[in-house]
């Protein structure tokens, strides 16, 4: 479903695979975008900020067939916060983007942290999408999608300079590598029992087991007790953990105490403008947001003080 290898099928080094610390480049840019659901449109104007604003070169630059190709050398770091598909209509394009971004980028330069669309790929037994693309893959898509999580190419967080990255967050704090480690755990044992008699009943268990980095929590999923791909946006205190979150959607990015919220392609689709990325380096963080002229407007949030004790 998913091979984000870069053109091998190696393990990415642990380092690299959990945080920007891993590159020895100097301070690479974080460039971040959040549930593109299939919108494949509004994610390629999203990843088009950068060039279209005089602060910041180009990240990725379109070919005449408008196929957008990583021009960031080292220079950036592209998460993809989780949620590449369901609901909109492109979305094998919007995988396809993000395959051959990772195959052109240095390896390890786009990373992607697993959605609760992508979550659904590993464990469709409890939420039946059938409807929606997620709930549509095979047995064959379920274990080349668990591979490439096993391989550090799909993660649940990812360490920025002030923040972490995940697509939906979690109260308390945590450790990029640890949720990491449980999920590849988890993946190597779902991948044994895919499509054998034990495949619902490993589904429930792991999700059980793992409930930090698997469960859906409260109210149908999202709520109470939810973990790093579920929990909604309005249960992440301002006292969390500094994290940058999509999952929860909103019109514009927003900021609530330490944790940002950066879900705004669906918000935004049945209009011009609206889509946008988040932009970290060690000092900042700021939002590039397309306006509905065209232009871009650059907008800073505040970087909280990390407790790193």
């Amino acid at each position: 479903m998913i091979d984000l290898t870069a053109g091998d099928r190696n393990q990415l080094q642990t380092a690299a695979r959990d945080g920007v610390e891993g590159f020895e480049a100097d301070e690479p840019r974080i460039v971040s975008i959040s549930d593109i659901h299939g919108y494949l449109d509004a994610g390629r104007s999203a990843l088009t900020t950068l060039g279209d604003h005089s602060d910041f070169d180009p990240i990725v630059e379109t070919d005449d067939d408008g196929h957008l190709h990583w021009v960031g050398d080292d220079s950036y770091v592209l998460v993809v916060n989780g949620d590449l598909v369901d609901r909109g209509p492109e979305n094998q394009g919007v995988i396809e983007l993000v395959e051959r971004l990772a195959r052109e980028a240095p390896p390890g330069h786009v990373r992607v942290t697993l959605g609760n669309h992508e979550w659904g790929v590993l464990f469709p037994d409890l939420v039946r999408w059938e409807e929606w693309f997620s709930g549509q893959r095979t047995d064959a898509d379920r274990r080349q999608l668990c591979s490439v999580v096993e391989r550090g190419h799909i993660v649940a967080a990812y360490e920025g300079y002030n923040f972490t990255y995940a697509h939906a967050g979690l109260v308390a704090d945590y450790e990029a590598k640890t949720v990491n480690d449980r999920l590849v755990d988890a993946v190597r044992e779902l991948r044994e029992a895919i499509g054998t008699p034990d495949d619902t009943d490993t589904q429930h268990r792991l999700v059980e087991n793992s409930r930090q980095v698997l469960a859906l929590g409260g109210q149908g999923g999202r709520g109470f007790g939810a973990g790093i791909v579920w929990l909604d946006f309005r249960f992440l205190t301002g006292t969390a953990p500094p994290q940058i979150v999509g999952h929860t959607r909103q019109d514009d990015p927003v900021q609530k105490g330490n944790v940002v919220c950066e879900n705004v392609i669906r918000a935004n689709e049945s209009e011009s403008g609206g889509e946008a990325v988040l932009v970290e380096s060690p000092e900042e963080l700021v939002s590039l947001e397309r306006t509905p002229d065209g232009g871009v407007e650059r907008r800073a949030f505040e970087v909280p003080e990390r407790d790193d004790g």
